[in-house]
């Protein structure tokens, strides 16, 4: 209930020549009183009880639309200016019910609401209260007729949506919400935004175990100077943890290489993980449990067949590392190798080969896999390597490097003595 003073002034103001202006007054009055027991917890009560008074009686008043846009605006500027969250999402939350119960004026504030919901929904947010927020922001009409909305207003509010979803780890629900980003994120050339839409969409890829998409967009990020150099590292890091759980094969191989290539790597925890995996080495025990300490739940859960996604993907990764290190061997002490039995082990390789993931062949009479000496050509079903690669390829790549930082050096050493020569041959 509110105060009598209150009480008295609002009835003043319903009388008012200019009622907005009454309302505003009153609103002004109790600002200047206001801030000062707004964290007083026997005070925040009484302050809520007069600021619902003082709506009640605005829409109670019949004003035009044009006069209770105006009240309203300074309504909501003086709740945003209120440092006591819990107050802000019981007021707010109030009179959103009375717009929306407002049948004759609704319609005609929806700026109001939508300003409504989005100081609403920070304050949940301060509260770390994600979820809550999410569904806020989602009652902000965007797609109305009776209300035009750009496409960067619609992507502010459904990166924060996105944001809130991810931050309570629903992700089916904050793809719904990348999806429609897609449709407008060509058009938006605000960099924060699409930061976060990038790092958003990594963060579904990864939650969704397409790892080595994932892998891909992360070390994209990590390359932003948007962020701060500590962040980028942090995405770097995230981008190597998804590159080792990715499927094993050329395609993984070739992300694995961009980063073990990528200087910053080094003062990364995770990169003898990284360098063992490039190098195709293989993994102890002792080794894989240590990098499992900084995995994420989900990159821990349990798959179908009763392995985890880290198992899985050291088991394939130590299978290509031993095809590098023998020309043929036994399911058994395959099995033994990676810690299956016989049959297991066959079963894996063959989906490997299958998948063009493993350049091999077996033979089920005498139980040996022949490996094919090389890398897989990564196309479903070939289980042969289709060009010259592994040892060889690497050779000629070195060969090719060392020629090209030869001919770069005799290019610098002519422009230190002869720079007149050099000049005359790069205008000609």
């Amino acid at each position: 209930m509110v105060s009598p003073t209150v009480a008295a002034a609002l009835e003043r103001a319903k009388a008012h020549p200019d009622p907005a202006a009454a309302y505003k007054g009153i609103l002004t009055n109790i600002i200047t009183n206001i801030f000062a027991d707004v964290q007083d917890p026997s005070m925040s009560d009484r302050i809520a009880e007069e600021l619902t008074g003082i709506y009640t009686s605005l829409f109670g008043a019949s004003l035009g639309v044009v006069a209770t846009r105006s009240v309203l605006d300074d309504f909501i500027q003086l709740l945003g200016g209120l440092d006591n969250r819990d107050l802000v999402v019981r007021v707010g939350g109030g009179l959103v019910e009375a717009i929306r119960g407002s049948a004759a004026q609704s319609t005609s504030l929806l700026d109001q609401l939508a300003a409504l919901r989005q100081l609403i929904a920070t304050a949940h947010e301060a509260n770390e209260d994600f979820l809550a927020a999410a569904k806020e922001l989602a009652e902000i009409p965007l797609d109305s007729s009776q209300r035009r909305v750009t496409d960067l207003a619609k992507a502010v509010i459904w990166v924060r949506i996105l944001r809130n979803y991810l931050e309570v780890d629903d992700c089916t629900t904050a793809e719904t919400y990348l999806n429609k980003l897609k449709i407008v994120m060509h058009t938006i050339e605000d960099p924060e935004l699409n930061l976060h839409f990038k790092l958003s969409a990594a963060r579904i890829q990864d939650s969704k175990r397409q790892f080595l998409t994932a892998a891909q967009s992360y070390h994209e990020i990590s390359f932003s100077p948007a962020i701060a150099e500590d962040e980028r590292l942090h995405t770097l890091s995230n981008a190597i943890k998804c590159a080792i759980l990715a499927p094993a094969g050329p395609p993984r191989s070739r992300v694995l290489g961009r980063l073990y290539k990528d200087e910053r790597s080094a003062g990364l925890e995770e990169y003898a993980m990284l360098e063992k995996m490039f190098l195709d080495r293989l993994l102890a025990p002792a080794e894989v449990e240590k990098f499992a300490k900084g995995l994420f739940p989900h990159q821990l859960a349990t798959t179908s067949d009763g392995s985890t996604v880290l198992a899985k993907a050291v088991m394939e990764h130590n299978l290509l590392g031993a095809s590098r290190l023998y020309s043929n061997i036994g399911f058994d002490a395959l099995g033994l190798l990676l810690g299956l039995d016989g049959d297991k082990a066959e079963n894996t390789t063959a989906k490997m080969i299958e998948q063009g993931r493993l350049a091999g062949s077996i033979d089920q009479i005498d139980r040996i896999i022949w490996f094919g000496g090389g890398d897989a050509s990564g196309e479903k079903g070939s289980g042969r390597a289709e060009v010259v690669v592994g040892k060889e390829m690497r050779r000629w790549d070195s060969n090719v490097q060392a020629l090209a930082e030869g001919v770069e050096r005799l290019a610098d050493t002519l422009q230190v003595e002869f720079p007149e020569f050099v000049a005359a041959q790069i205008a000609a």
